[in-house]
């Protein structure tokens, strides 16, 4: 059984309008051990999404009421970190980068194979696992990032960070003073299939900076390191 710190199931949102969709990955994700609830709809997956507590949510861009991305959009400005996996027949790059700019996890396209997609969802939870059982703390400068709550506080003030801007962060800071390439950080942040570029990159930099450091255009903690990438500095 695949289970939470709390010893119940782990629970995926499936949020789908195609019914022999829906249904066949409810049933796959209860054959792998998983909790599986479903909603038909938008306004459905809204409600389900906030009430039900999914450790991650499957979500169809094109849907009745609640569009996709709007769910998303909404629960990531109620900050609501939730994994999601964004699924959908659309396969157009600039609408990949709106769904993991929103702050979507993962991005899955029409059709795709089971098993691509049962090892995408039991990586990312297993992320949320780690996250969760690291209660340790990690602190430089007037920052410090909660693992076990996906947060980040500046002056012992929490901010809101997109889930790519938490991730970068991390990841940078699980090495201090180890320089981390911008390819590296692309394949590692955003998954090996993401077609995106380094300036890609260099975008959720810029917008971490404003958010962490004193002086963002002299930063102290995330410094750039010429022709690699990006370090973080204690």
């Amino acid at each position: 059984m695949k289970a939470d710190d709390q010893g119940r199931k782990e629970r995926i949102l499936v949020i789908e309008d195609d019914n022999a969709l829906r249904n066949g990955l409810a049933l796959n994700f209860r054959a792998q051990g998983y909790e599986a609830i479903c909603a038909a709809d938008g306004d459905e997956g809204m409600r389900r999404a906030f009430d039900d507590q999914p450790d991650l949510i499957v979500l169809d861009i094109m849907l009745p009421g609640w569009s996709g991305l709007e769910i998303l959009s909404e629960l990531r400005d109620r900050g609501e970190r939730t994994p999601v996996l964004i699924l959908s027949a659309r396969n157009k790059t600039r609408e990949k980068i709106e769904g993991l700019g929103l702050g979507a996890d993962d991005y899955v396209t029409k059709p795709f194979e089971l098993p691509e997609l049962l090892a995408r969802v039991e990586a990312m939870l297993r992320r949320t696992r780690v996250d969760r059982e690291s209660e340790e703390e990690v602190a430089f400068g007037q920052v410090v990032i909660a693992p076990a709550r996906r947060s980040v506080s500046v002056g012992g003030e929490e901010i809101e960070l997109s889930a790519k801007e938490y991730n970068l962060l991390s990841l940078l800071a699980s090495s201090p003073g180890r320089p981390f390439t911008r390819e590296e950080i692309l394949h590692r942040v955003w998954g090996w299939d993401f077609d995106g570029t380094a300036r890609t990159v260099d975008n959720v930099i810029l917008s971490l900076r404003k958010k962490i450091e004193t002086d963002p255009s002299n930063p102290r903690h995330i410094k750039t390191v010429r022709q690699v990438g990006y370090k973080l500095d204690r």
